[in-house]
């Protein structure tokens, strides 16, 4: 009943979704020399041999997905791994970094003609769902073609699991369907349990898992020469709103040190003009990445709003704000930076990672602020005190070295899954 309320909603809604569409297309969230994918229109034959389908929502998932996607394919050559997300920046990114045998598709729109389509296509034989996005007419007829499926560093907020207490048992018949759903954390368990999960595992975060953002050397070297001995500091995948408080800090901290270079990375790329007009409204001497520039000895913010390089500049400095947090948007993963020796501040809101921040604030291995003046005071610290943030990037790596048991285990359940091969 409740997957039927919800096609007839979705149906009667069609008309707005169409136009979200178009509007998508148009301010160039969608790819649309790819879209029939989200029609459910594959751009590519399907391989021979096994065909293991991973879907992640986004960028960070994605991102934990590679370990997983590195160890199926080292157990087998004659498996593939197709990864699907549903945006242009995870699309960008994993093009770059998947392995071989490995590709990436968009996901279907969850609609029952889409979803049919994508799966009549790639008849996967395994289907693995990272963290928590469940779309029920895809996990629906998933299920209905007897394809195994996992749900894997499962993630359920509180408030996720309240919206979904409310769905009329459709979290209760989703979840039915993954023969095992491995949590990333105890809370995360607990309510899959609640909702109906058949078969519920905690491993750990597979986030911690993860290797290095990588960065191209000839790209660092002319980075750190441009920026010379500068003091400078980055404030990484930043939201709107988050810019103005960053920018005071910077005037704070100008006044101290006016050679001081300001690194800007928006989490996403297209509101760099956007942010390189606010701080230029300050009167500061900005340069673009997007544009090709390098911080020259003027320059006293750069804006870098490029695709898939944020470990370049995670690499460029030893003083890190994590976005997301100054603003309620739950905050972005602080593990990459962790694991490239940044000193680490974040905001309070920080929802996104509630276990993880955990494990930080069991080591004391970040700094929260609130405001400009309390960014700039952390930042100052850490410039003028050289040992509290080598102390600090140490604590931090610290938390980021626990990953790898998760991942085998996680490991093995897909392969003993793999082995038993379509649910009864």
């Amino acid at each position: 009943m409740a997957l039927a309320l919800y096609n007839a909603l979705l149906t009667l809604g069609g008309p707005l979704l169409d136009q979200h569409l178009k509007a998508r297309l148009k301010r160039g969230k969608e790819d649309p020399k790819r879209f029939p994918e989200r029609m459910g229109m594959a751009s590519r034959p399907r391989p021979r041999g096994t065909v293991i389908w991973i879907h992640a929502a986004s960028v960070g998932e994605s991102v934990s997905a590679l370990p997983l996607i590195e160890g199926l394919l080292a157990a087998d050559d004659d498996r593939h791994v197709l990864l699907t997300t549903g945006t242009r920046t995870s699309a960008e990114i994993m093009a770059g970094r998947l392995p071989a045998r490995a590709f990436h598709q968009y996901v279907p729109l969850d609609r029952k003609k889409a979803v049919r389509l994508f799966l009549d296509h790639w008849t996967p034989d395994l289907a693995i769902w990272m963290e928590s996005e469940l779309w029920p007419n895809l996990i629906h007829e998933t299920g209905a073609r007897r394809i195994p499926m996992l749900l894997v560093n499962a993630r359920i907020t509180e408030k996720s699991y309240r919206s979904w207490r409310r769905s009329f048992g459709l979290a209760g018949h989703l979840l039915g369907n993954f023969t095992r759903c491995l949590a990333q954390s105890e809370r995360s368990a607990h309510y899959l349990r609640a909702l109906g999960a058949p078969s519920v595992d905690f491993f750990g975060n597979l986030k911690f898992a993860a290797k290095p953002l990588p960065a191209d050397p000839e790209k660092l070297d002319a980075l750190t020469g441009a920026i010379g001995d500068r003091p400078r500091w980055l404030a990484a995948s930043t939201h709107r709103a988050e810019e103005e408080i960053i920018l005071g800090a910077d005037r704070i901290l100008r006044e101290e040190r006016p050679d001081l270079l300001t690194l800007i990375v928006p989490r996403h790329p297209e509101r760099g003009a956007e942010v390189a007009t606010l701080a230029a409204r300050q009167g500061l001497a900005v340069r673009r990445r997007a544009e090709g520039a390098l911080p020259d000895a003027a320059c006293a913010v750069y804006v870098a709003d490029t695709i898939g390089e944020l470990g370049l500049f995670y690499r460029a400095t030893d003083i890190a704000f994590i976005g997301g947090s100054l603003v309620p948007k739950g905050g972005q993963n602080p593990l990459e930076a962790a694991r490239l020796d940044c000193a680490l501040l974040h905001g309070p809101h920080m929802s996104n990672f509630a276990e993880v921040m955990t494990a930080f604030n069991a080591r004391s291995a970040s700094r929260e602020v609130t405001d400009a003046e309390s960014l700039a005071a952390a930042v100052r610290d850490y410039l003028d005190n050289p040992w509290i943030c080598r102390d600090m990037a140490f604590r931090a790596a610290a938390v980021v070295t626990g990953g790898q048991e998760t991942l085998e285990r996680t490991l093995k359940v897909i392969e003993e899954t793999l082995q038993q091969g379509v649910r009864p």
